[in-house]
């Protein structure tokens, strides 16, 4: 008996054509509502391809997805139904990358980044439309409505974690639809990001900007003759009727266009970056989106604060010079600068100087108070000890040196405390603090006062 040999590339076509086989039948059987049948012929094709999609030719890749987003919006899962589904129109919005792999192997990239990300190399461009699309319209309007209603009944609700999934669902099973309306992708990690889930609403704040997304919307009105309402219309529709004059159906033509997101996307993802700790992540977006919008305030804050967390001071020092450049009278960029000049002891006049810039924009800013209070004080503990070792060490007058030091010291730190008190009355150390100071100046009946205060808060926190 003759054996068979069959070569890689006979096995590859026999493999490709079962799967193919197997699909087509998923498709017959979705169409004619039999989903049992569907997710068996489903489970077949996935068994034998695993997660290599880039195996399947895009005529066929579409039949998967719409097969399987399908039978999953059947079974109720409607989230991952409009996942597939959404897909197909990926098929006609990215180029398709076509060649061979190491194996021989025909395959189909979808997308350059997927293409890029194979290391597959002499890769072809080709271009492929969805013919599966208008067939969904039926099987997709109902769950649209019945989507978009959930997401706004959680939204109206303040149930932000249930809505933003939802507003994901209604963006998908548009994009199927062939409307790749981004706005509500949008809601969706607005939504997150208010449901305090920084990762998702991360990821969908990232494919956004990564899409160009920009929020910017026209919106075409017009007046009805016959009812005296004002509607929108199509753009095509508006042109239309405009031309037509006083002969049309309507007038008071007027447009609208809605301002940029774009600025705010940016500020808002890398706040989250830094957030999650992904300084780093955070650095190169920012990097970016002062390119676009260079007077962005809020971006140059988020970039000192990056590269505060990220371990770079010279970076963090170089940014808050650069932000008191711009706007000399940001409180909190002085403030910044101060905590980074008075942990270098050659800086500590700096220092003082900065936070006192801080208090002069903000007379209510408490932490700087504090922050200059503890400067100026310096290392009280270690005074005391210094004086204590030269007294015992019969060095009398190095100790007296030492302790007329101190009391002018605190003495000019009684006015900053005093300030730090005012701002921020409920602090125990604020007014235990000020107990020692005024003890140090001599001030019995502030002594007094401040040491009633401090026992009477002490007593109201056990």
């Amino acid at each position: 008996m003759k054996k068979i040999f069959l070569s890689a590339a006979m096995l590859t076509v026999a493999f490709a054509f079962g799967q193919k086989k197997e699909i087509a039948a998923a498709v017959k059987a979705i169409d004619a509502g039999d989903v049992a049948t569907t997710n068996a012929q489903l489970a077949q094709a996935e068994s034998a391809m695993g997660n290599k999609t880039y195996l399947l030719e895009p005529a066929v890749l579409e039949q998967y997805y719409y097969a399987k987003g399908l039978s999953l919006l059947k079974a109720g899962k409607t989230a991952q139904g409009a996942s597939y589904l959404a897909k197909i129109n990926d098929l006609s919005k990215n180029k398709i990358y076509v060649g061979k792999d190491s194996s021989k192997n025909k395959v189909y990239y979808v997308g350059k980044t997927a293409a890029d990300e194979s290391g597959v190399q002499g890769l072809k461009e080709e271009t492929y439309s969805p013919t599966l699309t208008n067939k969904l319209a039926g099987s997709i309007n109902p769950v649209v409505e019945s989507a978009n209603k959930a997401a706004l009944e959680a939204y109206n609700a303040k149930k932000y974690a249930e809505a933003a999934p939802k507003f994901q669902e209604v963006y998908d099973l548009l994009k199927a639809a062939g409307q790749d309306n981004k706005k509500y992708l949008y809601y969706s990690g607005l939504t997150y990001a208010l449901a305090d889930k920084k990762k998702e609403a991360t990821e969908v704040y990232m494919e956004l900007i990564n899409s160009g997304f920009t929020g910017v919307e026209t919106t075409y009105t017009a007046k009805n003759k016959k009812s005296n309402e004002v509607e929108n219309l199509e753009k095509t529709t508006w042109e239309l009727y405009k031309k037509m004059g006083a002969t049309g159906d309507y007038s008071d033509f007027k447009t609208e266009t809605s301002k940029s997101l774009e600025q705010e996307l940016y500020e808002t993802t890398a706040a989250l970056l830094i957030d999650t700790d992904q300084s780093e992540q955070a650095l190169s977006l920012i990097e970016k989106g002062l390119k676009k919008f260079p007077m962005s305030s809020k971006l140059s804050e988020l970039q000192g604060t990056a590269y505060f967390k990220s371990g770079k001071t010279n970076e963090f020092v170089a940014s808050l010079k650069a932000q008191l450049a711009k706007n000399p009278n940001d409180a909190t960029s002085w403030y910044n600068l101060g905590v980074i000049q008075s942990k270098d002891p050659a800086a500590q006049v700096d220092a003082a100087a900065s936070y006192k810039k801080a208090v002069e924009i903000n007379p209510n800013f408490a932490q700087a108070w504090q922050n200059l209070t503890y400067l100026t004080m310096g290392d009280d503990a270690k005074s005391v000890d210094d004086y204590n070792t030269a007294r015992k060490a019969g060095k009398i007058e190095e100790a007296n040196k030492i302790i007329e030091a101190r009391r002018v010291r605190l003495a000019a730190t009684l006015p900053y405390a005093e300030k730090w008190y005012q701002t921020d009355p409920e602090n125990l150390d604020a007014v235990s603090l000020l107990k020692g100071l005024y003890l140090s100046t001599k001030n019995e009946t502030k002594q007094q006062e401040f040491k009633a205060k401090e026992a009477a808060m002490k007593a109201a926190k056990k």
